[in-house]
């Protein structure tokens, strides 16, 4: 097998498309950004990556918060049009019939057709090029309940996330394994 050889580039992938929330009241928009991810437990931290001339950096430099709605497969046309047009000439919510659920921590609205939402505050703004990345601590998460079973354990299985890569989606599919199985015994 050969390998062919790319200039450096940003190819990482499978990414999330999530939906995130900015804004409040009649001025809360909806970006999609596939330029996410975790980056610290404890204190838990993320970070989104936006260009500086997008109408939803201003709003989340401005307030200082914004929400990760993670998207299911069913809200994948919703999510590829909130990242194809700007909210200061569309209301997304509006036109994508998504709906403002209003949380204590943060002013800014979760889709309530959303199965998980990270509430974040930005504690750091750093420019990096053609994008501003925000780091934030994730101050509270709220999830379906039908994604928890009777115990109250978490089943993100249930959830029915998409990705992105290299310019399209993709419903994610079965489970392949759990965290440490590679290293587990194996039973007689």
């Amino acid at each position: 097998m050969e390998k062919v050889k790319f200039k450096g580039g940003a190819m990482l992938a499978p990414v999330p498309p999530v939906m995130v929330t900015c804004g409040s009241g009649d001025s809360a928009n909806i970006i999609t950004v596939a330029w996410t991810g975790i980056l610290n437990t404890q204190p838990p931290k993320t970070y989104i990556s936006v260009r500086p001339s997008r109408h939803s950096h201003h709003l989340i430099k401005e307030s200082g918060e914004f929400v990760l709605n993670l998207t299911p497969s069913t809200l994948v046309r919703a999510a590829d049009f909130c990242g194809m047009y700007t909210g200061a000439k569309v209301d997304k919510f509006a036109k994508c019939k998504l709906t403002k659920l209003t949380v204590e921590e943060v002013s800014v609205p979760l889709i309530a057709e959303c199965p998980m939402s990270l509430c974040c505050r930005v504690t750091d703004v750093v420019p990096l090029g053609t994008h501003d990345m925000f780091i934030a601590d994730i101050v509270a998460v709220y999830a379906d309940d039908t994604l928890l079973d009777e115990k109250g354990k978490l089943h993100m299985s249930r959830a029915g996330l998409c990705a992105y890569a290299h310019g399209e989606y993709f419903a994610l599919g079965r489970r392949i394994g759990g965290f440490g199985f590679s290293a587990k015994k194996k039973r007689k």
